[in-house]
């Protein structure tokens, strides 16, 4: 472990030492990813240096224990020696987790698709909440969000599309891919008996353009005049468009915006970041049989968790977390069932690492 910590350290020197060049900033590009890279390498830096800080003074209170010979002095080394050595046992898990393989994708902002799936009105009613549920949680942690397409039902929403900025927004989000079951009682049933709905959550990591750039060939624009409840510029001109990835027939419409350009601006945001997630999720298929730690971020049709009302529970079935704090949860305070997924992540990564 410290042969790589050394190296983390020479290298972190070697990036703020190109970093120290005046010359680096006429390369936005190449600036970005160095302070990216080095930024990623400050918290195993500054860690490492504690540690080291921790054990010379721990060597100095065992020397003061042999070689003192005042009470006091004594007695302060004890204390010292005591909280020092406590200090190192943590400073090395510490490490061990911050030297873990990193998610290349972790620091990537990201889209979220928030789908009504199985229970009718009932599931379009959750969706509503659950986008709620995020929102309040990015506001409490500092992420900014922007809704780019919302499809409306009657009593709650159909589909909707927001992104996500933040420091390491994929590191917290990526679990929330798949299935999102709720269990309650709907307002209008009459005999009380709890109805089982789903929703389904897909979280896609944006990619920079110098990553992925979306090939103009491969896609079909239409236009088309944009459907609704009538009214003012609705049916009136083609601000609505599809657009079509040919390869993959995938396909993306949006009529939110009056302006044809915004929409298709808009749709070609979302195709971008539905393509780069698929090559996303074929490469970790390819790399399953190797990854130990990987805590269903993949498979959009898994069961993930179930939101039971009656109960106030959140259970989680990759994890097997169970909360009974399902109305503060749902309100936005997901910390706890973020930081268990992380936790959970880290130690069957740490598992891997010990038995290779």
């Amino acid at each position: 472990m410290f042969d790589k910590l050394e190296a983390v350290v020479l290298r972190y020197d070697e990036l703020t030492e190109k970093l120290a060049d005046p010359t680096i900033y006429d390369r936005q590009a190449e600036f970005k990813k160095i302070s990216s890279e080095r930024s990623g390498l400050d918290p195993i830096v500054k860690a490492f240096q504690e540690y080291k800080q921790t054990k010379e003074n721990v060597l100095e209170a065992k020397d003061m224990l042999v070689n003192e010979s005042d009470p006091e002095m004594k007695e302060m080394a004890r204390e010292e020696l005591s909280t020092g050595e406590a200090r190192l046992t943590e400073l090395e898990e510490e490490l061990k987790i911050l030297l873990l393989p990193k998610d290349p994708l972790d620091d990537k902002d990201v889209m979220i698709e928030i789908r009504a799936g199985a229970g009718g009105n009932e599931a379009s009613i959750f969706v509503a909440d659950v986008l709620r549920m995020y929102q309040n949680y990015f506001r409490e942690i500092g992420f900014k969000s922007e809704m780019i397409s919302v499809s409306e039902s009657d009593e709650g929403i159909k589909e909707v599309i927001i992104t996500v900025k933040g420091e390491q927004v994929y590191s917290r989000m990526k679990y929330e891919s798949g299935v999102h079951r709720v269990q309650r009682v709907p307002k209008t049933e009459s005999q009380g008996r709890v109805h089982t709905s789903t929703i389904t959550v897909a979280v896609l990591p944006e990619a920079d353009a110098v990553e992925f750039e979306l090939n103009m060939n491969d896609v079909r624009v239409d236009v088309y005049r944009a459907g609704g409840n009538g009214g003012q510029s609705v049916n009136t001109t083609d601000s609505a468009v599809r657009v079509t990835h040919l390869p993959t027939n995938t396909v993306v419409a949006i009529q939110d915006e009056k302006s044809q350009i915004k929409n298709k601006a808009k749709a070609l945001k979302i195709l971008a970041a539905r393509i780069y997630d698929k090559m996303v999720r074929e490469a970790q298929e390819k790399e399953a049989a190797e990854r130990k730690g990987m805590v269903g971020t993949g498979d959009r049709s898994e069961r993930i968790r179930t939101y039971n009302f009656p109960q106030g529970r959140l259970t989680d079935h990759r994890i097997g977390l169970t909360l009974y704090s399902l109305d503060k949860i749902i309100e936005g305070d997901m910390g706890g069932v973020v930081e268990a997924l992380i936790t959970h992540n880290q130690a069957l990564l740490l598992q891997g690492e010990s038995e290779a």
